[in-house]
C-alpha cells in the first residue's frame, strides 16, 4: 500500500466524449420532500465526468427549479421545524422556570 493520493480514470468522458481524468457525479440536493420526478435520481448510474462537464452538470442541478408542489411542501415542512425549534425552546425556559419555583420553595420551607 502506498501514501499516494489515488489518480482519477482516464477515460472517455460521458458528457463529451474526450479523454480527461474522469469523476463520478453523484448529485448533492438531500432529498425531496415529496416524491418527484427528478432527472438525477432518476438515474440508473451516474456518469463519470471530466472537470469541466462536472462543473456544467453542477451548476444545472444547481438551477434546477423545484415545482410548485415541492416548493410548497419544502415551506411547510420548514416551518414545521421552526415551530418544533420554537416549542422546544419554550419547553426548556417553562422547565427551568419550575425549576426555580421548587428552588425557592424548598428553601423557604426550611
Amino acid at each position: 500500500m502506498t501514501d499516494q493520493p489515488e489518480r482519477p480514470v482516464e477515460a472517455s468522458c460521458d458528457r463529451c466524449k474526450q479523454t480527461r481524468p474522469l469523476f463520478l457525479y453523484q448529485p448533492d440536493h438531500n432529498m425531496h420532500a415529496i416524491p418527484v420526478p427528478c432527472e438525477w435520481c432518476d438515474r440508473d448510474t451516474q456518469p463519470l465526468l471530466c472537470s469541466r462537464c462536472w462543473g456544467v452538470e453542477r451548476e444545472r442541478e444547481l438551477n434546477a427549479p423545484m415545482s410548485a408542489d415541492e416548493q410548497a411542501a419544502t415551506e411547510f415542512l420548514l416551518g414545521l421545524a421552526a415551530n418544533t425549534g420554537r416549542l422546544i425552546r419554550q419547553a426548556e425556559a417553562d422547565r427551568a422556570e419550575c425549576e426555580a419555583i421548587a428552588a425557592v420553595s424548598t428553601t423557604r420551607e426550611d
